[in-house]
């Protein structure tokens, strides 16, 4: 292997990480979020430090292109990743979903309520104001 090459894909692996770790560290990234890609930057980082092991991963595995494992790979970590995404934004339109409805209902409660106390509610408030107005 070129050793330009092999530097190259053992920073890019490293900075990967690099980059992982900040987004968690800042906050933007949330740890059980990060699962999926952190294990993508180790397995990088393995297999730029050590490339034989993908050649030898792929033997065992029957591909006759180590490249097409990397591949693979790539697109089963990408998959687990859409995966959780996928769940996590179920979770969050439910909880949305039961917000709206809570807040609706306080909504109707506060107009029932200022109703009964004013004897007016918000539709017949602008009412008012355009008798005056006449």
């Amino acid at each position: 292997m070129n050793p330009v090459t092999y530097a190259f894909g053992i920073v890019a692996a490293i900075l990967a990480l690099v980059a992982i770790v900040e987004l968690m560290r800042r906050g933007t990234l949330r740890e059980r979020h990060a699962v999926w890609w952190f294990i993508g930057g180790v397995l990088a980082l393995v297999i730029a430090v050590f490339p034989q092991t993908l050649t030898w991963a792929a033997k065992i595995l029957g591909i006759s292109v180590p490249t097409n494992l990397v591949f693979f790979i790539a697109i089963g970590l990408l998959f687990l990743v859409s995966l959780q995404y996928g769940a996590e934004l179920t979770r969050i339109e439910e909880k949305l979903r039961t917000l709206a409805e809570r807040s609706a209902f306080e909504e109707h409660r506060i107009a029932e309520l200022e109703r009964r106390i004013y004897g007016t509610g918000p539709d017949q408030q602008g009412a008012g104001d355009e008798d005056e107005a006449s």
